[in-house]
């Protein structure tokens, strides 16, 4: 049972002292962002890009205290609600978590929350090799429909695991070391494969992590969710610098689009503390009630791509078993890990 204990001064400034490097962080952006805005006059820009800074301040805080990006927000506002290119949302969920990922990401790490270090380590190098890989040879040939329809498969297959499962999620504590012999394997292929789904849709290699921690590790969502944060955080960083390279070197086989510029510069300060403060409040409120609307809007959000792109046909039942097929996956996954913690069910 956790106890509240009164804090001495000395512990509060020994925290203080923790969090040095997250307030430098936040300093420095805040400074080089506001003097850009001056300098190059941008108000404007920001101004007419209002709506997506509101938007983001909602998916800020998802990214921080979930495991689903900011950009599982960004993409369906610019794509659904906004009308903008699949692509457009793609560059742009990559961008802004590149700044309210990496804040988050700071913060966890300077106020020492739990990391699984041992599946986080091979999967950071794999996302360096898929997200690349992605970028540059998959992602330029997926037209924007698949775009859209990739990303409302995954997520509405990982809303419906975690409505079903929700219970067991959530109960889990510390982590089991049953599977630590394949934490390399099992880190690079989640590193590859979910590097190469980022760089089509922007999100999904979090999911990835986080599904293999809390369902074959079993490990507590306080461990799984700042793990899921910091490698989404890399491969963010990853995926908009490879796509910003490709584009100045070939542009006239790769390119991003404008508004993503535009619609980042308007997010980004928002998204530098919402991040943040979704890792603060995880840790300190309950996250089932969060947990469970983000599920119930991951589910919508595919019916809606559904609707909106008037899907029919065989792209419509190739989705819906697509969705099917990924639950199962993740069926399988508990499965495997409710064995290796009760052998005796065998």
């Amino acid at each position: 049972m956790n106890t509240i204990s009164e804090v001495s001064p000395s512990s509060a400034a020994s925290h203080r002292s923790r969090l040095a490097p997250f307030f430098l962080w936040l300093a420095l952006f805040y400074t080089s962002w506001l003097s850009y805005v001056v300098i190059a006059n941008q108000w404007e820009a920001l101004r007419t890009h209002w709506p997506i800074s509101v938007a983001m301040a909602f998916g800020s805080y998802i990214a921080g205290s979930t495991p689903m990006g900011g950009g599982t927000v960004g993409f369906p506002v610019l794509v659904l609600l906004f009308d903008q290119p699949a692509t457009l949302g793609r560059n742009f969920g990559l961008a802004v978590q590149s700044i309210g990922m990496v804040s988050a990401s700071i913060y966890i790490l300077s106020s020492r929350q739990h990391v699984d270090w041992p599946l986080l380590r091979p999967a950071l190098l794999g996302s360096l090799v898929g997200t690349i890989i992605g970028c540059t040879w998959i992602a330029p040939v997926v037209s924007d429909l698949w775009i859209q329809l990739t990303f409302g498969i995954i997520w509405a297959s990982f809303g419906i695991m975690h409505l079903l499962r929700m219970r067991e999620l959530v109960s889990a504590q510390g982590v089991s070391y049953l599977w630590r012999t394949r934490d390399w394997p099992l880190g690079l292929l989640i590193g590859v494969l979910g590097g190469i789904v980022a760089s089509i849709t922007g999100v999904g290699i979090d999911m990835l992590i986080y599904a293999v921690l809390v369902l074959l590790y079993r490990a507590d969502l306080k461990i799984a969710i700042p793990t899921s944060v910091i490698l989404m955080a890399f491969t963010s960083v990853v995926g908009i610098t490879t796509n910003h390279l490709l584009a100045a070197a070939f542009p006239d086989r790769y390119s991003i689009n404008p508004e993503v510029f535009a619609n980042w510069l308007a997010a980004a300060p928002v998204v530098a503390v919402g991040a943040p403060f979704g890792a603060i409040v995880v840790n300190l409120i309950s996250r089932t009630p969060t947990l469970i609307l983000v599920s119930i809007l991951c589910v919508v959000q595919f019916v809606w791509t559904l609707v909106d792109a008037h899907i029919t046909g065989w792209p419509l039942v190739v989705s819906l078993l697509a969705v099917a097929a990924l639950v199962g996956v993740f069926h399988w996954l508990y499965r495997l890990g409710e064995r290796a913690s009760h052998p005796e069910r065998l």
